[in-house]
């Protein structure tokens, strides 16, 4: 409303035309829409802040999570809503979204896994699930789970989401060497962030999106204190330490996910014209 500081649109549903029922009374908007919740169907699904290609990715969903609907074109084929996961607000294909079903009951636990149309791994791959994506698992036969109709998974690609990880740095392990992708979020290519947010979630933590955000979660913890699973800040930059001198971040540099001396990374960022370390935070 006026003299309001204005909401960050990554998090808030608010266009000038529409805004989500929620956020009646705290902002002006043509029209307030109540949720329609959906369910990510595709392996990864792209999320932009613009309807167009222009503006770039913003983020991506993975099978399983849920995204809450307010508007979809049928003209252009985008939803525009929310991800439930971390709140992050933009335009998905509505291609990649059905009406919400079974409740996810285990998550991927390998780089990737195929997905075949009957319990044999000699059949022809229908498609490819990312690590992290999560699927309702309605029978098991070969060896195998049926994840959908007609979809068939390894079984030792999957975990229980009860049995969740414990350790965060060793999840993010998992993605490396993974290519770097502004935007990405999943095993197929993510940035620095997703990597946080990725290994962090698997154990139960909730990290938002940007590093940005995430610089503001946890507590802060001094540079020479700095232990396992502890994050490092710089302007528009995050990594994961693996102890007190090893980062392992996805970076431009290396162009994938990669372990190296923080020493390293912090001289070779500060001369590349990039800044010194903004912060430090340990968040569980």
């Amino acid at each position: 409303m006026d003299g309001a500081e204005p909401l960050d649109p990554r998090l808030h549903p608010v266009r000038d035309d529409l805004a989500a029922a929620y956020l009646r009374g705290r902002v002006s908007a043509k029209r307030f829409e109540e949720a329609t919740p959906f369910q990510v169907t595709a392996p990864v699904l792209d999320l932009r802040a613009t309807p167009g290609r222009i503006g770039g990715l913003a983020s991506q969903l993975l099978a399983g999570e849920r995204f809450d609907v307010y508007e979809s074109d049928p003209d252009t084929g985008l939803a525009w809503g929310q991800n439930r996961t971390d709140g992050y607000v933009g335009y998905v294909s509505r291609a990649g979204l059905d009406p919400v079903a079974e409740a996810p009951t285990h998550r991927v636990n390998h780089r990737a896994t195929h997905c075949y149309p009957a319990p044999n791994m000699k059949t022809t791959p229908l498609e490819l699930l990312p690590r992290a994506a999560q699927v309702a698992v309605s029978a098991q036969d070969a060896g195998f789970a049926l994840v959908g109709e007609g979809t068939w998974v390894p079984l030792q690609h999957l975990t229980p989401l009860a049995q969740m990880p414990v350790d965060p740095v060793e999840e993010a392990l998992a993605y490396l060497g993974t290519p770097y992708l502004w935007g990405g979020r999943s095993a197929f290519g993510l940035d620095c962030s997703a990597l946080a947010q990725l290994a962090y979630g698997a154990v139960g933590v909730a990290l938002l999106r940007d590093s940005d955000q995430q610089a503001g979660q946890g507590v802060s913890v001094a540079r020479g204190d700095l232990g396992r699973g502890d994050l490092v800040f710089w302007k528009g930059h995050v990594g994961l330490m693996v102890d007190g001198h090893t980062l392992l971040h996805a970076n431009a540099h290396h162009m994938s996910v990669a372990a190296e001396p923080l020493v390293e990374a912090e001289a070779r960022i500060a001369a590349a014209g990039d800044g010194a370390i903004t912060g430090c935070r340990r968040v569980a």
